[in-house]
């Protein structure tokens, strides 16, 4: 190997050294670079996974607010409607009340009609019978002639008349 320019013990000194200085690179310069690089790969892997948690609990909680906000539209939908319902009955029943009390007005106004109309017919009648009891008491103080008899009566007859039409 002489004649190639090699020198044999330097050439096992330079692997040996070689050898040597990889093993101390290994140790103590690959393994912490790689423990190092692991641990930063498992750092973004927990990274990744903790976001797409947040994602998927976000899109859990928008979809919980969005049931909640649909069931309360529901909700507001249906004391809208129950609302209605019961201002319509609230209607029915004024309504209800308000043509049992006009009912009651006018059969009270008929009632006093009725009781007016009665009262002035008994003072029709009343004042009919003092006419006749006038006309008798004429008919009696003058003679008994047939002629102012019978006027007499027909004048009462016409007064009993005009006291209906004006009653």
């Amino acid at each position: 190997m002489g004649d190639l320019g090699l020198n044999l013990p330097s050439l096992i000194a330079f692997l040996v050294n070689f050898v040597i200085l990889l093993v101390i690179l290994y140790v103590f310069a690959y393994k912490p670079i790689l423990r190092m690089m692991d641990q930063r790969s498992d750092k973004i892997r927990e990274g990744l996974e903790a976001a797409e948690t947040a994602r998927q609990e976000m899109a859990r909680s928008q979809a919980d607010t969005q049931r909640a906000l649909n069931e309360a539209r529901l909700e507001g939908q249906k004391l809208i409607e129950q609302a209605r319902e019961v201002a319509e009955r609230f209607r029915d029943e004024e309504r209800g009340r308000a043509q049992r009390e006009a009912e009651a007005i006018i059969a009270r106004a008929r009632e006093d009609i009725a009781r007016e109309r009665d009262a002035a017919i008994q003072e029709v009648r009343a004042h009919f019978a003092d006419l006749a009891i006038a006309a008798a008491e004429r008919i009696i103080e003058r003679s008994l002639d047939r002629d102012a008899h019978s006027q007499l009566i027909a004048g009462v007859l016409d007064n009993g008349a005009s006291l209906r039409d004006d009653g």
